[in-house]
């Protein structure tokens, strides 16, 4: 270590050689929120804003795609749906990874390998390439998304995480959005290449994000580099103390974790060895698991169950426009981002357990409501769908601060992958059922009422079931 570096560690009240996992999470705790809180948010969000963008050009670029390679219900399903299966496995393998090999690595190759795939994408001329290819795409996006949210998690504080958390998290529902608001001129004007030529270019963020964002110091204490973490964490400590102006207080004292248990921690021997995906299911962890993975589950579905289909409804059932379809679409995406701003800045007041309750509760009833009048007419699914859109996003937004929380360092990345996976499981079965309802002749009411009924169901799991984390150390809720 430089001399420098040594000065600064000295400074900090925290020697190199006392560098445990519990004073690394001490260290974080007595940081205020600064300049380079922001930036890093910033760096990772961009991207993640970008992986959300090239998530949700499919649905805008569906119904061209049908008219150019005259595709079946099955077809257009497929193309829904493939993405989605690759995120699956995507969320799954990049979780491991990124428990073993670093958080800043597997976000980088991801952004990248999208990247790339994007660009492949517009010389596709028939369905079999471009399935093969959005399934590698969706590895990829699996992947980013769950590692970005364990590591945003992972160099923040406990109180009012939830907010700075959030407002890093806005980047994904904003991605939907602006992809949507831009799919909707691009599409009808230039068609669907151009766009996916557009998503390609940010793949060169991933070299941004290897110089600039500097490795979790949770993560490197928890793989035995203490070195490592206390170098990283002194930069970090002089880069806040920089921003802010002011010498950092003291620690109050290391937080406690599996090696040093207190009162606020205890944890069984298993729970304490607990890792991998036996981990996930050993203790406190299995019930933290299951509940977590059925809002996961219940949320997506009823959200890609809207928003996957609704341009092909409007177009195909109510006889709109192209351009007027993906506009009444873009509506509820934006409906939804207003939603997930709400949950951002209320999320530490309410807690975790009542935002879900509320948020899923209400669109299960906003969507109930819509199958009971019928869903007559675009406007009556525009305003209901919209309405149900702001709980939707905000609970499902949520899940992205609540993860993490739920799991230690060891297994913090794979508990977020494996929430990822059973999202994609949501998003995979929800346009699948939507699809088998619209196409055997049902009303489109019975659409709503299918989606209202899962909402309904994840309410209930989460009023019932959740456990509240708000303002809690990340070490003491998961030992």
């Amino acid at each position: 270590m430089s001399t420098d570096t040594s000065k600064d560690a000295a400074a900090s009240g925290i020697s190199p050689a006392g560098t445990t996992r519990a004073t690394i999470a001490a260290r974080f705790e007595r940081l205020p929120l600064s300049r380079w809180h922001v930036t890093v948010r910033l760096i990772v969000g961009v991207v993640t804003f970008f992986e959300a963008f090239d998530q949700l050009l499919i649905a805008y670029a569906l119904p061209e795609l049908r008219d150019e390679w005259q595709l079946s219900t099955g077809d257009a399903t497929a193309v829904l749906t493939v993405g989605s299966a690759g995120m699956l496995v995507g969320a799954l393998l990049s979780g491991r990874l990124a428990d073993r090999y670093g958080r800043v690595k597997v976000i980088a190759y991801c952004v990248a390998a999208s990247g790339l795939v994007s660009l492949a994408l517009t010389a596709c001329t028939s369905l079999t390439p471009f399935l093969a290819l959005r399934f590698v795409q969706g590895l990829a996006i699996g992947g980013e998304v769950p590692v970005a949210a364990a590591f945003i998690s992972e160099i923040t504080r406990s109180f009012k995480r939830g907010r700075f958390v959030l407002l890093y998290e806005l980047v994904f529902p904003a991605g939907l959005t602006i992809g949507a608001l831009v799919a909707a001129w691009v599409v009808p004007a230039a068609g669907w290449r151009v766009m996916f030529a557009v998503a390609a270019v940010p793949g060169l963020l991933a070299f941004l994000v290897q110089r600039k964002v500097p490795e979790s110091p949770r993560w490197l204490a928890e793989r035995g580099r203490l070195e490592e973490a206390d170098a990283v964490m002194t930069g970090i400590e002089a880069k806040v103390s920089a921003a802010t102006g002011e010498p950092l207080p003291r620690p109050a004292g290391p937080v406690p974790t599996a090696q040093e248990p207190v009162a606020a921690a205890t944890a069984t021997p298993a729970e304490r060895a607990a890792t991998g995906v036996r981990g996930l299911f050993t203790g406190r962890y299995r019930r933290r698991t299951l509940v977590v993975g059925a809002i996961w589950f219940t949320g997506y579905f009823v959200n890609y169950g809207v928003t996957s289909w609704l341009p092909s409804i409007y177009k195909d059932e109510y006889g709109l426009t192209l351009s007027d379809a993906l506009l009444y679409s873009t509506v509820t995406s934006v409906a939804g981002l207003l939603g997930c701003l709400i949950v951002a800045l209320t999320v530490d007041v309410l807690g975790r357990r009542r935002i879900f309750a509320i948020c899923l509760g209400a669109s299960a009833a906003l969507l109930l409501t819509l199958a009971a009048l019928g869903a007559g007419t675009p406007a009556e699914v525009l305003i209901w769908t919209s309405l149900s859109a702001v709980g939707f996003f905000g609970s499902n937004i949520c899940l992205y601060l609540y993860t993490p929380e739920l799991y230690p360092t060891r297994m913090r990345a794979l508990g977020c992958s494996v929430g990822g996976a059973v999202n994609r499981l949501g998003v995979i079965l929800g346009p699948i059922l939507v699809g088998v309802v619209y196409a055997a002749g049902d009303s489109v009411a019975a659409v709503f009422m299918m989606l209202g009924g899962v909402a309904l169901v994840g309410a209930v799991v989460a009023g019932t079931l959740a456990e509240e984390t708000a303002n809690r150390p990340l070490e003491e809720i998961s030992p």
